[in-house]
């Protein structure tokens, strides 16, 4: 709730810096002089003191926006890194996606003719969905290579954390080439 605020404000913040911007260059640009501004300004503040509490009421908006972007610009998020919390009647258990994408990749590399892999963990409401880039040999199926590995990844990363796995996409990026072995002759 609090990001969606600070969005917001932050939209409204720059939508009224940058008209004073364009105020600015159009007074620097000559299209009107700038002491018509303040007499403008002036005027209104003079005559009426509901539009001299408007422009204070304005500004120390302004003013307050300003203060709570420097805020939370300075301040350090409490946390690094997305984390999974899970609550237990002892307390909270909190595990990094980092942690859950690691596990994927070790319980993917059980799996005999896969290389190079790369893993991806979202978080949703029904479980894990984890996404698994992969080269392989070429040396046997596919898709069962690719089950073999989906079943071993949702074995041991629901059995790691105990989160259930919603879903394991993989995709089979390439084959990799063996490389050719040359035997040297003797002569």
């Amino acid at each position: 709730m609090i990001k969606v605020l600070d969005r917001l404000l932050l939209f409204l913040y720059s939508v009224a810096i940058g008209a004073l911007a364009v105020l600015a260059i159009l007074a620097a640009s000559g299209v009107f002089a700038p002491s018509s501004l303040v007499q403008f300004v002036s005027e209104l503040a003079g005559e009426d003191r509901g539009v001299q509490g408007t422009v204070i009421g304005v500004s120390v908006v302004v003013l307050l926006v300003s203060l709570r972007f420097f805020i939370v610009s300075v301040r350090r998020s409490g946390t690094s890194a997305p984390s999974i919390i899970q609550k237990t009647e002892h307390g909270d258990i909190r595990i990094s996606v980092e942690t859950v994408e690691n596990l994927a990749l070790k319980a993917a590399s059980r799996t005999r003719g896969v290389k190079d892999l790369k893993a991806r963990v979202r978080v949703a409401d029904s479980g894990l969905q984890i996404m698994i880039r992969a080269f392989i040999d070429g040396e046997g199926s596919i898709p069962a290579l690719s089950e073999d590995m989906q079943r071993t990844i949702s074995q041991q990363v629901e059995e790691a954390t105990g989160i259930p796995v919603a879903n394991i996409s993989v995709y089979i990026a390439n084959v990799t080439q063996a490389p050719a072995s040359f035997k040297s002759r003797v002569e």
